[in-house]
């Protein structure tokens, strides 16, 4: 099926940009956070790959050509949490973090074997119902600690373990331990 919405890449056109051009993306890890702004839940979307693994993931997506990043975010947040999740993207659109996806492993924390990829990673918060839509099969809330933990993380392909701990931290919730 080819994409027609403008500013779009069909299959083909993606496929040879993302062999020869670094894709911008943005990133978002939805929490929860009480009244006094601290997180009390971070929120994982679960995935099948192309591959038929299953693991958790953050929302994420690419940038359009002429697309502001505020409004990518948006978007994605409502593609993958619904229409309803009420994210309060922040003012600032400042990332937490920028991470570097490389096709090859070990460059850095992140591979993305399809391209190299940079991400501008947000946490952000998210008030309404959500119930996950497009290739996302749930959305289950964590404690951060339990989001931190071990059995998680190994369910977090790609660096996005690591990207979740780059997260906590900015935030505030640092886990215990290595």
């Amino acid at each position: 099926m080819t994409e027609t919405t403008p500013g779009w890449l069909n299959p083909d056109e993606l496929e040879m940009a993302r062999a020869r051009l670094p894709i911008l993306y943005v990133e978002a890890v939805p929490v929860r956070v009480d009244d006094s702004g601290e997180v009390t839940s971070i929120g994982l979307l679960l995935r099948i790959g192309p591959d038929g693994t299953v693991s958790r993931t953050l929302v994420s997506g690419r940038v359009m050509h002429h697309e502001r990043v505020r409004d990518a975010l948006l978007r994605h947040l409502e593609k993958d949490l619904g229409p309803v999740a009420l994210p309060r993207v922040p003012s600032s659109l400042q990332p937490f973090t920028v991470a570097e996806y490389f096709p090859t492993q070990g460059v850095t924390p992140y591979h993305d074997p399809r391209q190299h990829a940079v991400s501008l990673a947000y946490v952000v918060p998210v008030a309404g119902d959500c119930r996950p839509r497009q290739d996302a099969l749930d959305l289950v809330w964590f404690s951060p600690q339990e989001a931190l933990s071990p059995a998680v993380q190994n369910e977090m392909p790609g660096g996005h373990g690591v990207l979740l701990k780059q997260a906590m931290a900015h935030v505030g919730c640092v886990s215990e331990g290595p």
